[in-house]
């Protein structure tokens, strides 16, 4: 008769192996009252390019256009902010809290191409977009091209 033998993931590893796995363990990102770091978060951001400009769309959930700041200052951009936890809910009645609060500052580089006096910001629905035109000398100029006849 066969025997069934539980698979155990940690078998065969080694105690570095071991230490790499518990670090990326749930409870490591947890503090000692078992709730998520309030205070460390960083929205994520999509940047992409187009013919025109540059756009940044940053993730803001849950937060006021108030709450948020964004600068453009030396040829970096930066967006600030802050995501306050919910005032009528009781720390102590939380059974699991995962979304991270307090306050957040995403910096990013600017390219000379981008026109920094023309940035336009809206927010909806959660989400930042900043429009940043790029400057007219890097718009891609398409060359006309003139055909002679005989060489002439």
């Amino acid at each position: 008769m066969n025997t069934v033998t539980r698979w155990d993931q940690s078998r065969g590893l080694t105690p570095l192996q071991e230490q790499v796995i518990r670090l990326f363990e749930d409870n490591a990102t947890r503090d000692r009252s078992g709730h998520a770091d309030l205070a460390t978060w960083a929205p994520p951001v999509d940047i992409y390019e187009t013919e025109n400009e540059l756009v940044i769309k940053a993730d803001l959930p849950d937060l006021e256009e108030k709450d948020i700041d964004v600068r453009v200052e030396n040829n970096s951009l930066t967006i600030r902010g802050e995501r306050k936890f919910e005032k009528d809910v009781n720390e102590d009645n939380c059974l699991r809290v995962e979304r991270a609060y307090g306050p957040f500052t995403r910096s990013f580089s600017l390219p000379n191409t981008v026109n920094s006096e023309s940035v336009r910001a809206e927010y909806r629905n959660g989400v930042l977009s900043l429009h940043m035109a790029k400057r007219e000398e890097s718009k891609p100029k398409q060359i006309k091209i003139t055909v002679s006849a005989n060489g002439k």
